[in-house]
């Protein structure tokens, strides 16, 4: 397959992702009586995944992250000449998904895009108030083992046809865990698509939501590969 045809995958793939995971917090998480909550906002992430996994998983792998995309590169299971343009397809599905949410979210007098618009944080913007330190070690961690659940999920020996399920499963207990610490990214792209358009503290923290699910991702792909690679 072309990388071009890949790359345009991981670009809707990701729109997917962030307009469903953040539509839900920003349109639904509170929505007056009926709000789906914390519970239904990590559901709603997984659910992107394991659709989009079925989707187009044979057409790109489905990656939907650069933070997933170093760790398979890291993991010897994605060539790293082909990194960048993956990157750059989800970062810019993550923004315009960001940009139609947005859209759609402002078309209600009460919508305030300063309120968060599932923008990541830590500090005084992390939903629970946690530090920057417990923000940065909870994205390093699950982040990990986001890449070591893809690796195992999808490695030759596991069983056939059941990864996207226990991909989106996975990250799901990820935002149901992380949601209060940093409002959850272990992706980059979904982080950087709500904080352009918040802007301000969500854009001066965003350095963050960049390093630690790197450094997460290279640490899962490397011990997979090292501990448990055929």
């Amino acid at each position: 397959m072309p990388i071009g045809k890949r790359a345009a995958a991981e670009f809707f793939g990701t729109f997917w992702l962030v307009f469903g995971g953040c539509g839900s917090a920003v349109l639904a998480a509170a929505f007056p009586a009926l709000g789906i909550g914390f519970a239904g906002v990590a559901l709603a992430f997984g659910l992107t995944v394991l659709t989009m996994a079925y989707a187009i998983g044979h057409i790109s792998g489905c990656h939907l992250n650069p933070a997933v995309s170093l760790g398979l590169v890291i993991g010897k299971r994605f060539p790293a000449s082909e990194l960048l343009p993956y990157v750059i397809a989800q970062v810019v599905g993550a923004i315009a998904a960001a940009g139609v949410l947005y859209i759609v979210a402002s078309g209600t007098a009460s919508f305030d895009v300063h309120a968060g618009f599932a923008s990541n944080g830590y500090g005084a913007n992390s939903p629970g108030g946690y530090s920057l330190l417990a923000g940065f070690v909870a994205e390093v961690v699950l982040t990990a083992f986001f890449l070591i659940v893809i690796m195992g999920a999808t490695d030759n020996r596991a069983p056939k046809g059941f990864a996207p399920i226990a991909i989106g499963l996975c990250l799901t207990l990820i935002h149901l865990v992380c949601i209060p610490v940093t409002n959850t990214s272990v992706n980059p792209a979904r982080s950087t698509g709500p904080a352009i358009f918040v802007g301000g503290a969500a854009l001066q923290q965003l350095w963050m939501f960049w390093v630690a699910p790197l450094i997460g991702g290279a640490l899962g792909g490397g011990i997979y590969s090292m501990l448990f690679g055929e």
